[in-house]
Formats: structure tokens, C-alpha cells, sequence
């Protein structure tokens, strides 16, 4: 049954319930002190194989071979995290020697669990869970038969006893690795455009509960948003759209000194691509390290989001930025990749 339709770009009820599905499977593995990156992929290695299978597709072994499930165990000053990685191949995606665009999906977070200090599953999870029930919900389609016109890939880390720091208006998780590190692990050369999920609910700058989306980022310029994916936004909420305020501090590299809403669009500054970050956003300013305080259906909405993206991305319907007004902005003012820079920034 189609909710509503906005320029070509649509929605179901049975999908809506299918990510629900996939975020409460998420949660469920990743709030417990054992959580890790080899689980995850367990669950989705699974996830692809039950679907192949229940579909009646010839050889799920086969379908394993050309998605790439990987995990890698990364330690840095405060600790270690598991990145996991994953590709969905599209029909004519540039894995296949196809034209159709890569999307990449990254779950930013610190991490998603904060132990000792606190129990359970922390509100900085909610990117990671977004991009990890995204993930199942494309190789569930996959398995299915249902494949996309462009690769995808999704990365995120795992670490359930990550540090806090202080930060205001109220307090942040920390990572056991640098920024820089996750950038390394999480940017793909192959990515044409970047959804960067992140919980973003310690200000005081965008007072609404759900996603929020923020203008496109390119190479040091901060564009204009997006009315395609303003489009995707508001169907797959039914809302009007929010959009997130980001400052020129928020692009440049962590440990500048500046501040930094957060590390929504910190993978900015490791890639040529245009970027946005979809917010997971709350009514008041809530730690990035409190617990109980996910909502398991706006988790969804972002992963519909990145999921719905990836369709239209691949397809050549959704634009992240005008290429010749972007080229129009170089040719008169210049290049800004110096705010790309990471000079005089710490391993932070």
C-alpha cells in the first residue's frame, strides 16, 4: 500500500515495518557488554541467507560471494572498536563495470555503549543502529531478488565500553579511536555521494524530535540543501522537512580547536564527494551517553531515509548538489579544500 508519492519517490507501510524489524534485531545484539563487529556481521550474513532462501533464490551461497560482509578490529589510545563494512552490489553498479552512482551510508557514533561508566546501550548508538538496519534491509532485499541499480556502501564500529568527555550542553561520548581513523576505515574511494547518520541531540539548535537533514557539503563548501533529498525526507516522514544548522567549524577536522556541533560531517573532510548528514534529533538536549533515551521509530525513519536515498541515488532521480553551480561557486571564489585540511588538528 503506497503512503504518498512526491516526484516519482515512494514509500510502503510493509517497508516502514520491515526496517522497524531490522532496527529491534539491531538493538538487541548491540545492547549487551559482549557486542561486537563479528556479531553483527553473523546477523547479517544471515539475514542475506534466510532471505535467498525463503525466496527461493538458486545458490544463496553465491549471493554471499558477491556482497562483501567484512569486519576490522581497529585499537587506538583509549581502547579498540569493530568497524564493519558492507556491499550491496546494484545491477549496474561500477563493481560490475556499471555507470549507475555509489552511495556510501556511514553510522557515525563514539560508541554504543558507554560501560563502566554507564549500562546499556547509549544514545550515540542510534547512527550505528541506523546504518547497521539499513544494511540488513538491503541484503534482505537483495536475497529476494530485489537489487538496486547502484552499489552501496555501508560502514559503521562497534564498541560497547567506549569513553565520555565533557562537552556542552551536555556531555558526549568519546571514541576509543581518532576521527581520523574512522575516516579511514569508513570513506570509500568508490563513494559518488555520503548519507552520514549521527545522532545529533546534545544542542540546542534544532528543537524537534525525529531526522533532520543538513545542507550539502563539498569539498570545504557548505551548499545549498538538497530539494531532492528534502523530497525523500519529507515522504519518508510524512512531515515537513527539518533541516540542520551546520557552521563552517562543523566541516572542519576535529581537534582544531573549534567547536564542533558533532561528528555528523566529519567525513567531509576525507572525500571529494558531496556529503550530508541526517540528524537524529530530539525536543531538549539530551548526553550522547544517556541511556533509554533511543526512539526505535525515528531510528527507522533514518534507515528508510538511507535506504529510499540509495534507490533514487542509483537510479539518477536524486541529486545531492548541481555540479555546474558548484563549479560556478570554484571558478568565482576558489577552491576551499583548505578547510579539508587537517594541519595543526590532533588524533582527536
Amino acid at each position: 500500500m503506497a503512503i504518498r508519492t512526491n516526484g516519482g519517490i515512494s514509500t510502503t507501510a510493509h517497508q516502514g515495518a520491515a526496517v522497524l524489524k531490522h532496527v529491534l534485531d539491531v538493538i538487541e545484539l548491540l545492547d549487551r557488554p559482549q557486542a561486537a563487529g563479528h556479531t553483527l556481521a553473523a546477523h547479517l550474513r544471515n539475514t542475506l541467507d534466510r532471505a535467498a532462501r525463503e525466496a527461493g533464490r538458486p545458490a544463496p551461497a553465491a549471493l554471499l560471494e558477491k556482497v562483501e560482509i567484512s569486519v576490522t578490529r581497529v585499537e587506538g589510545a583509549k581502547g579498540g572498536t569493530d568497524f564493519v563494512k558492507v556491499v550491496v552490489p546494484g545491477s549496474d553498479g561500477a563493481r560490475s563495470g556499471g555507470s549507475a552512482p555509489t552511495l556510501g551510508i556511514l553510522g557515525r557514533l563514539g560508541g554504543v555503549g558507554a560501560r563502566p561508566e554507564r549500562t546499556g546501550i547509549v544514545s550515540d548508538a542510534d547512527g550505528a543502529v541506523a546504518a547497521l538496519s539499513a544494511a540488513a534491509k538491503l541484503l534482505d532485499m537483495y536475497g529476494r531478488g530485489d537489487v538496486l541499480a547502484g552499489d552501496v556502501i555501508l560502514s559503521t564500529h562497534v564498541c560497547p565500553d567506549a569513553p565520555t568527555r565533557p562537552h556542552d550542553p551536555v556531555p558526549f561520548m568519546d571514541s576509543p579511536v581518532s576521527i581520523l581513523d574512522c575516516n579511514r576505515e569508513e570513506i570509500d574511494e568508490a563513494m559518488d555521494a555520503v548519507v552520514s547518520i549521527d545522532t545529533t541531540k546534545g544542542n540546542r539548535l534544532l528543537n524537534h524530535r525525529g531526522i533532520a537533514l543538513s545542507p550539502t557539503v563539498k569539498e570545504g563548501w557548505i551548499l545549498r540543501v538538497s530539494d531532492d533529498l528534502l523530497g525523500v525526507l519529507e515522504t519518508v516522514t510524512g512531515e515537513a522537512a527539518h533541516v540542520l544548522p551546520i557552521t563552517t567549524q562543523d566541516i572542519t577536522p576535529y581537534g582544531n580547536g573549534v567547536h564542533h556541533i558533532n561528528s555528523i560531517m566529519q567525513p567531509c573532510v576525507a572525500t571529494s564527494a558531496p556529503v550530508v548528514g541526517l540528524a537524529l534529533t530530539a525536543q531538549s538536549a539530551v548526553a550522547g551517553c544517556a541511556t533509554g533515551a533511543s526512539h526505535e521509530t525515528d531510528i527507522a525513519a533514518a534507515g528508510r531515509f538511507a535506504i529510499e536515498t540509495a534507490k533514487e541515488y542509483g537510479r539518477g532521480v536524486v541529486r545531492f548538489h548541481d555540479p555546474e553551480e558548484f563549479a560556478r561557486l570554484v571558478d568565482l571564489y576558489g577552491p576551499m579544500t583548505r578547510l579539508q585540511s587537517t594541519a595543526g588538528a590532533t588524533e582527536d
